[in-house]
């Protein structure tokens, strides 16, 4: 009915009742709703064939539009009078969770169609960027606390901590048609120099408005996605760019941007690049053999461990970063290929600059620096964006 000429009249009431509906059922009656989804709303094959004819015979000037009429999905359409519903949009952003849960191939040409219209809806013209302080409603600081991905907020202590300080910063993107909830955020801190450690960050003693110390780095040391239905749909390099150029505003003082970064799969690539043969040219056996002892969940309290692994693992990161690449020919590791596309510079390999036992498990407790550099943003941006090429400094 929602399809139809009838769902143009009554498409409110009918995609309320359709959306109360999808929320009522179980898991599993979703996914079958889901299914029928991808099943019954294709284009006619007849009609594509048709016009796609008389595209190609040049018969009248209207057969480009015809023909892209003829190609779209009907599903388009039926999440835009979907849409027509009140608070649809945070309801179709759940529903497409829920496709991305159930990870079925089957459901990919439905997952093609919404990501292509919340891309629309979710262009960087509707976002608002609001700045998240300790005056903000509770409501959506307690979001805050739960959808932070990174380095984990301990309590409303913490939580102030990030805030309230006057060289800490929090700024977060907005969308109208979903009230209150962040789609996006990013924690700043305002130092004097390049952090090697996230705990150097976090436990900083907090400075007053009115010291005479002018800050002169901005440190990004926590972004977090908020809405899983919205993966695949960057808002991160927008975001930066434009807290950037508020911060320049507000602190004239600052002249350094970089971020302090985790390194989420690099454990897992040393396990794995360690059982190949052309592991040889990256690691001796004397060397292997000192690795063994990574497993031990207390390494990093023994010194004299910790800087006989320090050489190993350092260049075992730079080979990761510089040299191993994944299919596409891109770096492996996701938060380098998002700062990279962005035209940052991987600036510093950090040692031990994570010691929690996520940061230990994951990147052997290594922490990386991105450096955005206003005059060289673009350029690194094209030579990655055409040639693959990590923009990065002579130190790593």
């Amino acid at each position: 009915a929602l399809v139809s000429n009838r769902g143009e009249a009554s498409g409110v009431v009918i995609a309320r009742e359709l959306l109360r509906r999808y929320r009522q059922v179980d898991p599993k009656a979703r996914l079958d709703f889901l299914h029928f989804l991808a099943r019954t709303m294709q284009p006619d094959p007849a009609m594509v064939a048709a016009a796609a004819r008389a595209f190609l015979s040049g018969e009248n000037t209207g057969s480009m539009v015809a023909l892209q009429r003829a190609v779209e999905s009907p599903r388009l359409e039926f999440f835009r009078r979907l849409n027509l519903a009140p608070g649809a949009t945070a309801q179709i952003v759940a529903m497409r969770r829920d496709l991305l849960n159930a990870r079925d191939p089957a459901l990919r040409v439905v997952d093609s169609d919404l990501q292509h219209l919340l891309a629309s809806w979710f262009n960087r013209g509707f976002l608002v960027l609001r700045r998240i302080d300790w005056q903000t409603p509770a409501t959506i600081l307690d979001k805050i606390i739960a959808y932070e991905a990174v380095h984990e907020i301990q309590g409303w202590d913490d939580l102030r901590r990030r805030l309230d300080p006057a060289d800490r910063r929090c700024f977060a993107y907005f969308h109208p048609s979903l009230v209150d909830e962040p789609l996006i955020f990013v924690e700043v801190a305002l130092t004097e120099d390049i952090p090697e450690s996230i705990g150097s960050v976090l436990k900083e003693a907090p400075k007053d408005a009115d010291e005479e110390e002018k800050p002169t780095t901005a440190v990004f040391y926590s972004i977090s996605n908020c809405q899983e239905g919205l993966r695949g749909i960057s808002f991160g390099n927008f975001l930066i760019k434009q807290v950037v150029e508020d911060l320049v505003k507000e602190q004239p003082s600052l002249k350094t941007f970089v971020t302090l970064s985790p390194v989420p799969n690099f454990a897992a690539w040393v396990r794995k690049a360690l059982t190949e043969p052309a592991s040889a040219e990256l690691v001796s056996n004397a060397e292997r053999a000192r690795l063994d002892i990574l497993s031990d969940p207390h390494w990093t309290e023994s010194s004299r461990v910790s800087e006989a692994l320090k050489p190993v693992l350092l260049r075992l990161a730079a080979h990761y970063f510089l040299v191993a690449k994944s299919t596409d020919g891109r770096p492996l590791d996701p938060v380098a290929r998002f700062h990279l596309g962005n035209g940052a510079r991987l600036e510093r390999i950090n040692w031990l600059g994570d010691t929690s036992a996520k940061g230990l498990l994951e990147a052997h407790g290594l922490m990386v620096n991105y450096r955005y550099e206003i005059r060289d943003i673009e350029k690194n941006h094209e030579a990655y964006a055409n040639d693959g090429t990590v923009a990065a400094s002579r130190q790593v």
